[in-house]
């Protein structure tokens, strides 16, 4: 892999015809420390946001040990990865044959669950060929709680209701050798308040149902910086989420835990994209909405962006992007915030793809194939690197010309 100070370096040294994916290893680095050395309890990689071989890696020297896997793909995957890496089978519905491959073979323990069903499939799937009951099976009850504070709900699709849950945390602390609770306050919470209310609800369940329980997973939701989205630091989060997990009447030897995707992976990627036509405002670039700017094109995401080479002599204005496909949705409104004299056969970095982005990446219309590079300098924003601008001042303009 070609190893280059910057994405400018990168974009010189190649002068590439396709997209080149940046990868930041010194960046996921930084914020596996941070959260293996501050959050308060153990930390559980959401494979989900980026399954890169090499990030898993990346991760686990840095001090996570614990991965979310949301299917027996990516059991298969982390196992093969990280041999001694302990996985979290955490999506609520699973095949009654990915739950036995995941128990039986690959030695997974930790499963999550929203409903009775899932509850006796667990409980079949992981017996003994004798037919006994596994005596050895944490299970974390799903709870829904609001996503009012996150920039993506997560509350719609899976979770019980806080009127159902008491039922379903009693025939779970019955079967299993540690009762979790668990929950997901959406995608980029935005404030710690976010976690408040879902622990309210958290207390209010146990209470409820007047079980013992012996894990508090917070999920995911801690967000990373994009244009017109600054959220508090994360300690903010972490202090937050420990004084209220502390008061919960739970086990005297509880362990808290949380799910983060994003927050570990957003700042390990970029992308190198170059302009193939402009027409007026409208960029023609050869990335769009069928890769890794799916979140641009179908949620609206304003990613960082900054034109590479050039002089600073132009002002700056609002693009839009059309991606290389025949397809009218391979648009992305933006804004995109370029120097005004951006031209065909400039090269433009977007930032911040490291969670999403190069996992979404598809070879619709023949396109998706791409270089990857390592770059040393900064991410684009970044929650870890310190010196952080004033949150009330935002925007997405950075330009190396």
């Amino acid at each position: 892999m070609h190893i280059q100070p910057d994405a400018l370096a990168v974009a010189r040294a190649l002068a590439p015809d396709e997209p080149v994916i940046l990868n930041r290893p010194q960046a996921a680095a930084r914020a596996a420390g941070f959260f293996a050395s501050k959050f308060p309890g153990k930390s559980l990689y959401a494979v989900k946001a980026n399954p890169s071989p090499t990030l898993l890696r990346v991760l686990w020297d840095a001090g996570i040990t614990h991965y979310d896997v949301a299917s027996i793909t990516e059991v298969r995957l982390v196992r093969g990865v990280l041999p001694e890496a302990v996985l979290c089978f955490m999506h609520p519905v699973k095949p009654a044959a990915a739950i036995a491959e995941a128990y039986h073979r690959h030695g997974v323990r930790v499963f999550s669950l929203d409903s009775a069903g899932e509850l006796a499939k667990i409980v079949e799937a992981t017996n003994g060929a004798d037919g006994a009951a596994a005596e050895d099976l944490s299970l974390c009850v799903r709870l829904r709680v609001s996503s009012e504070y996150s920039e993506l709900s997560l509350s719609s699709k899976f979770g019980i209701d806080l009127a159902d849950v008491a039922p379903l945390l009693q025939a779970t602390r019955q079967v299993a050798d540690c009762l979790g609770i668990c929950f997901h306050v959406g995608s980029q919470a935005m404030t710690p308040f976010a976690y408040v209310q879902a622990l309210e609800r958290v207390r209010a369940a146990i209470v409820g149902a007047a079980v013992v329980v012996d894990i508090i997973d917070v999920g995911g939701g801690f967000p990373s910086i994009y244009p017109g989205m600054e959220p508090p630091s994360l300690e903010d989060y972490f202090a937050v989420i420990h004084r209220y997990a502390e008061s919960l009447p739970v086990s005297y030897s509880s362990e808290l835990w949380c799910e983060p995707g994003r927050a570990l992976a957003a700042e390990y990627n970029s992308l190198i994209v170059r302009v193939d036509r402009r027409r007026g405002n409208e960029l023609y670039i050869n990335e769009g909405a069928y890769g890794a700017l799916y979140d641009a094109a179908h949620l609206g995401w304003r990613f960082p962006v900054r034109a590479l080479g050039g002089t600073d002599a132009a002002p700056c204005e609002d693009f839009a992007f059309y991606g290389p496909t025949c397809d009218d949705a391979d648009f992305m409104e933006g804004p995109f915030v370029l120097p005004s004299d951006i031209a065909v056969g400039d090269y433009i970095e977007i930032g911040m793809l490291g969670a999403y982005g190069a996992a979404m990446r598809t070879r619709f219309n023949g396109f998706g194939e791409g270089l990857e590079a390592e770059v040393r300098d900064e991410p684009m924003s970044s929650q870890y690197a310190g010196g952080r601008r004033d949150p009330r001042v935002s925007d997405n303009v950075v330009s190396l010309r």
